[in-house]
């Protein structure tokens, strides 16, 4: 697993570049900044690994405060068996979680594996890192945190369900697990992490389901408010959220079906709206011109809040011109009302 840490703040370099060797193959890394360390879980693979084992996942930290000055620096990894695929809490913002405390871990339920396709919790760990003594590291959990039941969008990956006009391959929709980061925000000694996955829809088509869980004084992780945004029959999914420093939350996701190409779009809600509401409706980024011809739609969209103000949520997402290849990809940003 190779890093490269900016040594200032021009993106064009110089950066501190790390190698770090794993006994496990580090497929889907998905990397994490937390207070103590770079957290970038991994899978090692889509096949079952024995009869008694149907997955292993890494639970990973890199030392970020030493690779934040260049120094030599170690990672630490746990090996979790018969899991979802990890994601670990991002933060967003500048105001930071207590100090010490550890790293919150989730994933859907379910394993596509094993043919369970649908669940009514989210795994919840706890992931402490000692620098000092290795020895003290360790991952606690998992604790199910009942949520609405949900089936996995398509029946999961390599499931290629989501049409598209004038042709009959059909897109992957990863729909087995949660792909974007948790984005992690403090406003105050309220701590808040949001976390999306791609599911099933009554009407048919596939939908956002997104959660908002807060953190309590012990550290305990609860539920604290859930929606699923699917305004109509068509195809919403690999969706990122944001949070921005009024506690608004923004995603953004691919959207497509029978008479829509793939393109991005995304929506929103202010912090003080009805609990378990995308209120502020849907907004085009950019529509797609023209079919894919593989399976394999993008894995990642990304949203990332802008630092200089803490109100801006940049969005990243793919889609297809007329006539081309291959992926473009179209960059964006928006603001919610009042947050200046």
């Amino acid at each position: 697993m190779c890093y490269a840490v900016s040594v200032g703040p021009d993106p064009f370099g110089p950066y501190y570049r790390y190698e770090f060797l794993r006994p496990l193959f580090p497929d889907y890394p998905r990397p994490a900044i937390w207070s103590d360390g770079y957290y970038n879980p991994t899978s090692t693979g889509d096949n079952r690994i024995s009869e008694t084992i149907a997955t292993q996942k890494h639970a990973c930290v890199a030392d970020r405060v030493r690779m934040l000055k260049g120094e030599a620096a170690t990672e630490q990894c746990v090996i979790i068996e018969n899991v979802n695929f990890l994601n670990n809490a991002d933060i967003d913002g500048r105001n930071l979680p207590p100090a010490g405390a550890p790293n919150v871990m989730m994933a859907a339920g379910g394993t596509q594996l094993d043919k369970i396709l649908e669940a009514d919790t989210i795994d919840v760990w706890q992931f402490h890192v000692d620098w000092k003594n290795p020895a003290n590291t360790k991952v606690t959990g998992p604790e199910k945190i009942r949520v609405a039941p949900y089936h996995y969008l398509c029946d999961g990956q390599l499931t290629n369900c989501v049409p598209q006009p004038g042709t009959d391959r059909r897109l992957d929709a990863q729909g087995d697990k949660i792909m974007a980061r948790l984005v992690y925000r403090r406003i105050g000694n309220r701590e808040s992490i949001v976390a999306v996955h791609s599911v099933n829809t009554t009407a048919g088509g596939g939908g956002v389901r997104w959660y908002e869980f807060r953190i309590e004084k012990d550290r305990k992780v609860r539920l604290h408010q859930q929606g699923t945004y699917a305004s109509d029959g068509l195809f919403r999914w690999m969706a990122s959220p944001a949070i921005d420093r009024l506690g608004n939350i923004g995603i953004g996701y691919s959207f497509g079906g029978p008479s829509t190409f793939a393109g991005q779009r995304f929506a929103a809600r202010l912090a003080s709206d009805p609990p378990g509401q995308l209120t502020l409706g849907e907004s085009v980024l950019v529509e797609g011109e023209d079919a894919q011809t593989v399976m394999r739609w993008e894995d990642y969209t990304q949203t990332a809040i802008d630092p200089g103000d803490d109100c801006t949520i940049w969005y990243v997402g793919d889609y297809i011109k007329k006539g081309a290849a291959g992926y473009s990809s179209r960059i964006g940003a928006f603001r919610l009302p009042g947050c200046r």
